[in-house]
């Protein structure tokens, strides 16, 4: 595949599919690129707004929590911060952290973009250390099983 052209990718123009079939083609050290670059607040805004859109009421049942993500990968090594809220069948997200966690999430960016394309297991993520929940590690095992994930 060529080379990821980091200029005139537009996250918000492709598909689930296509973006699932990017992640899968493209190179983990171009992945990295990407995310330690300008357009890292852009495609992790997308890919959770996304995640809002893709939101399985139907799986979720009466489950109630806030889930507070921590992406790792800034080039200044901190972590861009989401919170997620999961109540009345609805997902909503913020990107201000103002209320009690029930579960947070801490993986790096390429990662993440693996796991929400279908390109990465949670459980594999998490049991070779790449992933850390804290708090209802129940909540953490069924967290990619709320969302209708597409694949490349």
């Amino acid at each position: 595949m060529a080379a990821l052209d980091i200029e005139k990718l537009d996250v918000g123009a492709l598909t689930p599919q296509e973006f699932a079939q990017l992640v899968a083609q493209t190179p983990k050290r171009e992945m990295a690129e990407l995310m330690a670059g300008e357009h890292r607040r852009k495609v992790l805004d997308e890919v959770f707004r996304r995640m809002t859109h893709h939101f399985r009421p139907d799986k979720a049942g009466s489950t109630s929590a806030v889930i507070h993500w921590r992406i790792g990968g800034r080039p200044d090594g901190g972590h861009d911060e989401y919170e997620m809220v999961i109540a009345d069948g609805a997902c909503a997200l913020s990107l201000r952290l103002e209320r009690e966690p029930r579960l947070t999430v801490t993986v790096d960016a390429v990662d993440f973009l693996r796991l929400a394309s279908g390109n990465a297991s949670g459980p594999t993520l998490f049991l070779t250390r790449k992933l850390k929940l804290d708090g209802d590690l129940g909540l953490g095992a069924n967290l990619t099983n709320l969302f209708d994930i597409p694949k490349a």
